[in-house]
């Protein structure tokens, strides 16, 4: 009993300095100074016209709002993972602040192992599968959100290529596609305009995307269009064998599972 109640109390304090790193990082992505002047400029960026001279924005991603810990926290691995995953579930927590979720359900289960007196042994890895529960939760997130962009994408590319078809700049059409789009596939098509109109090379932003969407059909989207951006081609053709390519598995995967469930059912019968 003595050493579970150590280790509710140690967990405990971190949950408590976890908490309050939370709170200052929502206050810091809301209300601070340096938020607030961020906007001011993408607001000027936004409405300036184009004889005016603008300065090279960049965005990083911060894993805490403390430059310490956000140091501390790039130099391990699995760290810098669990942000990617952050950033592919779309969840807009970071690194420290799930983390302090996580250590959170840890504590709260401790505390019920020890109102309910449990042993040590029997505690700890109920509080071990309650520190992981939200992590098996963004894996989740993620999941459900890639599945709705792969069946979203066919209406983007072919929205792309009408617009390219129009005579519209390739880098406006990712702004139409975020503009007209649902979500999710809306804001990682606005994210990708704006790295472009802020200074960003188009291969690199559609890389990111590549890497903020692990799916091998925009995988597919952002090395055809590479390609012809470095090589030249007919990018609307491309995009619309593409478009038709994806819509074609789609509606082989239902026959496929239509099948297999008939199947199924046929041996349960």
């Amino acid at each position: 009993m003595n050493l579970m109640y150590i280790v509710l109390v140690v967990l405990g304090f971190v949950a408590v300095v976890m908490m309050l790193e939370g709170l200052f990082l929502l206050w810091s992505n809301h209300r601070s100074p340096e938020v607030m002047h961020i906007e001011h400029r993408l607001r000027m960026v936004a409405t300036a016209d184009a004889g005016l001279h603008l300065s090279h924005l960049a965005k990083q991603r911060m894993l805490s709002a403390s430059p310490r810990i956000h140091d501390w926290l790039t130099k391990i691995k699995i760290f810098r993972q669990l942000d990617q995953l952050l950033v592919q579930a779309g969840s807009k927590l970071s690194t420290s602040s799930y983390l302090a979720i996580c250590s959170s359900c840890a504590a709260g289960a401790g505390s019920l192992a020890l109102l309910l007196d449990w042993a040590w042994w029997a505690g700890l890895p109920g509080m071990l599968l309650a520190a992981l529960a939200p992590v098996m939760r963004l894996y989740a997130m993620r999941s459900a959100r890639i599945e709705k962009i792969g069946a979203q994408l066919p209406g983007a590319l072919d929205l792309i290529s009408r617009a390219v078809r129009a005579g519209h700049a390739f880098s406006m059409t990712l702004g139409m596609v975020g503009d007209e789009s649902a979500e999710p596939i809306a804001s990682e098509f606005k994210t990708t305009f704006d790295e472009i109109r802020f200074g960003i090379a188009t291969r690199t932003a559609l890389l990111n995307l590549a890497e903020r969407v692990p799916l091998s059909d925009m995988r597919y989207f952002v090395l055809a269009v590479v390609i012809q951006l470095e090589t030249g081609g007919n990018l609307t053709e491309l995009l619309g064998i593409l478009s038709r390519l994806i819509r074609e598995r789609f509606s082989l995967m239902g026959k496929i599972k239509v099948l297999a469930t008939e199947g199924k059912l046929s041996a349960y019968i």
